[in-house]
């Protein structure tokens, strides 16, 4: 294994945050308003992670899915969502104190999401104050994870090579989008995904707990 890892991408939802709830209770409110079933909890867990539209489409009973249905309920979900995406959304045990470690052991940090941008950037800010010179979220023209493009953009703003990044993540679009990145690929066992779903996406290491992550190199 390289020992010249010199930055971490971390990935937001379920990596960062437990943000389950939030997502979860602004879309069933939404669903319930328009006389459409709620989803229960744990349904989110394998319907997160793609942005939130792929996340509305895949809430809607099969036969709501059209265009018309999904833009409706769409533009609801993430106006309610910007108002209550901090309610219960938090860090996971360990995290403020594995991003303190890395700082001073002198690594640069980033975050990369499929949330959308103004949304990353404010709960990275509200949780996280200046701990990473790099945010990006889902913007208007750029392909969502896992396609490798964001992550490569966020190589580019720390003047480092791809090859220089751990990227940290709990889902099998997490572990493609850092293979495609040519970044190492490190699979948090703590988020939404089941572990399986992060080996078969070409996890090279699983961690259990975020404190791990710096037993990676000496």
């Amino acid at each position: 294994m390289t020992p010249d890892f010199q930055a971490v991408i971390f990935d937001l939802d379920g990596t960062l945050l437990y943000t389950l709830e939030d997502l979860a209770d602004s879309l069933n409110t939404v669903l319930a308003e328009a006389g459409l079933p709620r989803r229960p909890l744990a349904d989110y867990r394998f319907m997160v992670g793609n942005g939130l539209e792929t996340l509305t489409v895949r809430a809607l009973p099969e036969d709501r899915r059209r265009p018309e249905d999904v833009r409706p309920i769409l533009r609801k979900f993430s106006a309610l969502y910007r108002e209550r995406q901090l309610i219960k959304t938090r860090p996971y045990p360990g995290i403020e104190e594995l991003l303190a470690d890395l700082t001073g052991r002198g690594l640069r940090l980033a975050v990369f999401s499929n949330k959308a941008h103004p949304n990353t950037l404010s709960v990275v800010e509200h949780f996280f104050p200046g701990m990473f010179q790099a945010i990006l979220g889902l913007q208007p023209g750029r392909p969502p994870k896992p396609d490798p493009a964001g992550a490569l953009s966020l190589a580019a703003q720390v003047s480092l090579s791809p090859g220089q990044f751990i990227y940290l993540g709990d889902s099998g679009v997490d572990m493609k989008t850092a293979v495609a990145a040519a970044m190492f690929p490190v699979g948090a066992a703590w988020g939404y995904r089941p572990v399986d779903e992060l080996w078969a996406a070409g996890a090279a290491r699983i961690i259990s707990v975020p404190g791990e992550l710096t037993g990676l190199w000496p």
